[in-house]
């Protein structure tokens, strides 16, 4: 009876140890899957109200990319786009994530802090009517 118990035992535990394999194999999956809803949760672009009540700052939350937008109810020419920063903050090498920037106001109507919330780093944003008083400064 023992010599027959053994390998039926064996079987046994090999079927189980295979399950508790398939389990955790789906367990890492499911945690995968999970940690990829997060990240296409997370907007790619989003809008920042300046202080001006036509003026909001666009933000690509992948690359840090910025441009100013004035909107107008009366005048379609005053409806404009403006780079702020029209490069990446990020190099090709760098992971690439939706929600990797985020833009904070400061107490000063046209300056916001962009802070890479991967790496820390962090740049001072100013929006501005004139071409040459907009700039993104990196803050170190």
């Amino acid at each position: 009876m023992k010599s027959v118990m053994l390998p039926l035992l064996f079987c046994i535990l090999l079927s189980v140890g295979g399950c508790a394999e398939k389990e955790s194999k789906l367990e890492v999956s499911e945690k995968i899957s999970e940690q990829l809803v997060q990240v296409s949760d997370m907007e790619r672009y989003k809008l920042f109200p300046t202080q001006n009540l036509w003026t909001f700052i666009k933000l690509d939350t992948q690359t840090g990319q910025m441009w100013q937008l004035q909107y107008s109810v009366n005048d379609k020419s005053e409806r404009l786009e403006y780079d702020l920063n029209p490069y990446p903050l990020i190099t090709d090498k760098q992971e690439k994530v939706n929600g990797r920037f985020e833009l904070y106001p400061t107490q000063n109507i046209y300056n916001f802090i962009l802070l890479d919330q991967i790496d820390g780093k962090t740049w001072q944003v100013q929006w501005a009517i004139e071409e040459e008083n907009r700039v993104v400064l990196p803050i170190r």
